[in-house]
């Protein structure tokens, strides 16, 4: 009789499904980036960085072995990955463990308990990577008075929010016209042979460029966005004013953090998981996970995808829907 029951408890317990985690680790391994801890974390409307983050990931783990975190903003309710939730992504507490944090968020207003983990992360000193639309991350209109309402744009702390105070440039306009023109990098003389730049040769993406104002001194421009006339890799570059100077497109920054401690950045105003089809522009960002975290920079650093990758056009309300962290893992990637 006990024999039986024990069946019946294990038959049981195999009949509940096991909690899923409503984020994706995808675990270190040998390379160069063995030991270090990158956590991504995707939450934008339009730019599907729900599709990017993770496939960047896989490329950092996989081809690298930096261990790599990558947290969504999903439904709470159902915990499916939805950009829309602007208030919503679990997991924040594993941005304590990271040595670099790679963001592409867009308006979001987190609560104070989870915010508190990426505060910390920043006021640290530690890197972090802002790509698109993460020079304005985050909007806090619903409760004003939270103690991190400074990372809002316009905030009473800092003025110009995340993305100026720490990145080096806040929302400012589509400067290429949106969804009509593209964007190329062209390499900023002098710096071609940054390490962030090693073996960047093309850089061509659908979006559009970003206006940039009023970078601080601090800035160094490794790539400007040439505005071209349509949305084909092989479009010709605008006549005219709007390549007369070319905008920054990716940079980096040395400065201070409130505190005095000395702290790194870099800005990526291209990034849309239809940008991330280009290998060159996925070298970008691998480089610049080696050179932030003042590591040697792989002399051609593999950047070749990992299980398929078919990025969905940018736009509001375009998201795959039905998706959840679960179904990013690792062991669902079918070999090559």
């Amino acid at each position: 009789m006990i024999r039986g029951a024990l069946c019946l408890l294990a038959l049981l317990a195999s009949s509940v499904p096991a909690q899923d985690d409503p984020w994706v680790v995808y675990p270190g391994g040998t390379g160069g980036g063995a030991g270090k801890h990158i956590v991504l974390i995707a939450g934008d409307e339009e730019y599907r960085s729900e599709e990017a983050m993770p496939m960047l990931g896989r490329i950092l783990s996989v081809h690298h072995g930096f261990k790599c975190t990558v947290l969504f903003s999903t439904n709470p309710e159902t915990g499916e990955i939805d950009p829309n939730n602007q208030t919503h992504i679990p997991g924040m507490r594993h941005v304590a463990d990271a040595d670099l944090v790679i963001a592409f968020l867009r308006f979001r207003e987190l609560p104070d308990e989870d915010m508190k983990h990426f505060d910390a992360f920043v006021q640290s000193g530690k890197p972090v990577i802002g790509v698109r639309t993460s020079t304005h991350a985050f909007r806090y209109s619903r409760n004003k008075e939270s103690p991190y309402e400074k990372y809002s744009t316009g905030s009473r702390a800092w003025k110009r929010g995340f993305g100026g105070h720490i990145l080096g440039e806040t929302w400012v306009n589509h400067h290429g016209h949106h969804g009509r023109q593209s964007t190329r990098g062209v390499i900023e003389p002098g710096q071609e042979k940054h390490p962030v730049l090693q073996h960047v040769k093309d850089v061509w993406g659908p979006t559009d460029v970003y206006g940039v104002r009023n970078l601080p001194d601090d800035a160094v421009v490794l790539l400007r966005g040439a505005v071209i006339e349509n949305m084909k890799p092989d479009g010709k570059p605008v006549d005219g004013k709007k390549n007369q100077p070319m905008m920054p497109l990716v940079w980096t920054r040395s400065y201070k953090t409130d505190g005095g401690v000395p702290a790194r950045s870099m800005c990526s105003t291209i990034g849309a998981a239809s940008d991330m089809a280009s290998d060159h522009l996925r070298r970008v960002f691998v480089n610049a996970c080696y050179w932030m975290l003042d590591m040697e920079v792989p002399a051609n650093a593999k950047v070749d995808l990992v299980g398929s990758f078919n990025p969905t056009p940018f736009g509001f309300g375009k998201f795959r829907q039905g998706i959840y962290p679960r179904d990013l893992r690792l062991p669902t990637i079918p070999p090559k």
